[in-house]
């Protein structure tokens, strides 16, 4: 059981754990996800560290669509710093104990400022990293927010 799902149950939320059998050829984790789960890449989310003012020691989570990317710029705004960039993956690793490609924003090593599309808003429910890959958590964004102490953003395109 990863930190993720710990966290989940620990904290007593509805959510769902889907498994799947992960392609190491895959070159997107997230649209392996969808496809593998039948589910429309806009419910599907990734978890993206970036660094503020380009400081890799001061990190943010931003959570995004897998079918879009992360807007640097509105980003950067949601978290007032005067600039973002993503974050060195090994930095990245080792600040959310997890490996790239299974990042969760749940459970982390350290709780860092988290962001989350303004569009998970829309579903019942969105899918994240359950904390490794080939594993995610099913739960309400509300939900998520809460578990991260995060904040919804438009921070998708």
């Amino acid at each position: 059981m990863t930190p993720a799902i710990q966290l989940a149950k620990k904290m007593k939320i509805r959510f769902d754990v889907h498994e799947y059998s992960h392609d190491p050829a895959s070159e997107s984790y997230g649209e392996e996800a969808a496809t593998a789960l039948n589910v429309s890449p806009e419910r599907v989310f990734k978890t993206l560290l970036v660094a503020l003012n380009g400081d890799n020691r001061q990190l943010a989570v931003a959570v995004v669509p897998v079918s879009g990317q992360l807007n640097l710029k509105a980003a950067a705004s949601a978290l007032k710093a005067k600039k973002l960039t993503m974050a060195d993956p090994q930095q990245a690793q080792r600040s959310s104990g997890y490996l790239v490609g299974g990042i969760s924003p749940l459970g982390q090593k350290k709780r860092l400022p988290t962001l989350v599309d303004d569009s998970a808003g829309q579903f019942e429910t969105i899918f994240v990293s359950a904390g490794k890959r080939g594993l995610e958590i099913e739960l309400s964004a509300a939900d998520l927010l809460q578990l991260t102490n995060g904040s919804m953003a438009g921070i998708g395109r």
